[in-house]
């Protein structure tokens, strides 16, 4: 598998996910600051669907059944219909600190939990199943299916998420060491795809390898327009966090470029931001609208598939630093709030699920 020159890498400043939100709306750094017509949007305001959670990182639905990881303590929590909430397991072995933890979650076919978390030495990817009944859900025991993964006390990316074409992906931070993300022989800086099973499938860009996209810093969101078309949101450093659109075996530039820069051999986002207006987590595609849950920027912001060089904020600085964002089985676009920083540092807004209508 072809090896990339290691490029040099830029001092390492603190992360971008770990810093004070900031108390003024956020603001664009590239791009428009509107979005098109005909693509979904939020209408009205959200309603507490949760509240009283703990550095929720992830939300997945299983039967219907909506399932939050708690970043800090470990637990997978069950919803009741009522908005209360109860420990279905704790992950065993987590052992995270800073943005290290239990973090993203994705559910297979059959009804199987796929976690990723910081374990004491490295991040890996377990898969468990659950028993029982609504209200009485129970955790399995863990299944490794990837492990080796680098960990730190930042940037280790996390989200889990099923492509159209059943593979599972993960998002991998480069754990500190920024010329790792160049490096197609180490799992570090890249988004990854994979067998549910945790094998290579054939058809991966590198033979052998899981390595799908490389050159990121610190991705953290996946989503996949009808069409097929895959993005991810990314952590940048101190000038641009961006939106990129991903395709097998392309290098997007860290630590050599960052942002918009149209270096040879590098892949540009389609969009760029401001770290204090943006840091982007989670993301999903509902009707033509990509939905980004920022922390820093403390916003959900929706960019249009049909021209992703735009984009138009929603309750800003009104929630504190959102997450994560899914869309719900009832319908309702869903989004969660992570108020305690990486560092374990609560802000005054209480850790909750939100649940806003769309048109």
């Amino acid at each position: 598998m072809p090896t990339p020159p290691a490029q040099p890498s830029p001092p390492l400043t603190s992360s971008a996910e770990t810093s004070t939100p900031p108390s003024s709306p956020s603001t664009s750094a590239s791009g428009t600051g509107s979005g098109s017509a005909g693509a979904a949007t939020p209408t009205g305001t959200p309603r507490v669907v949760s509240s009283d959670l703990e550095a929720p990182w992830s939300v997945v639905f299983r039967d219907g059944t909506a399932l939050v990881s708690e970043r800090d303590s470990a637990r997978i929590l069950e919803l009741a219909e009522d908005g209360s909430s109860r420990a279905i397991g704790t992950v065993p072995g987590v052992a995270g600190s800073g943005e290290g933890g239990l973090l993203g979650l994705a559910v297979d076919e059959q009804g199987r939990l796929y976690v990723y978390s910081t374990g004491a030495e490295e991040n890996r990817i377990q898969r468990f199943d659950i028993t029982g009944e609504r209200g009485a859900l129970a955790l399995g025991d863990a299944e490794t299916i990837l492990d080796g993964i680098p960990s730190a006390s930042y940037h280790d990316g996390g989200r889990l998420a099923f492509g159209p074409d059943g593979m599972l992906y993960a998002t991998v931070g480069d754990a500190g060491q920024a010329s790792q993300a160049q490096d197609v022989e180490s799992l570090a800086g890249k988004i990854l795809r994979m067998t549910p099973d945790g094998s290579a499938p054939n058809d991966n860009p590198f033979d052998g390898s899981m390595v799908y996209s490389y050159g990121h810093r610190n991705p953290q969101g996946l989503a996949w327009a009808k069409d097929g078309t895959m993005f991810a949101t990314e952590f940048g450093q101190n000038t641009w966090d961006e939106l990129n659109i991903i395709t097998p075996g392309a290098n997007y530039g860290w630590p050599t470029v960052e942002g918009i820069q149209e270096a040879e051999g590098f892949t540009n986002p389609v969009q760029q931001w401001t770290p204090d207006t943006a840091s982007p987590s989670g993301m999903t595609h509902v009707d033509g609208t990509l939905f980004i849950a920022n922390l820093r920027g403390s916003v959900l912001r929706t960019v249009p598939v049909n021209d992703p060089t735009t984009f138009t904020d929603h309750y800003a600085g009104q929630y504190g630093r959102i997450r994560d964002v899914t869309l719900a089985p009832n319908g309702e676009l869903w989004f969660l709030t992570n108020n305690t920083d990486g560092r374990g540092t609560p802000s005054p807004e209480d850790d909750r699920i939100l649940g806003v209508d769309l048109e």
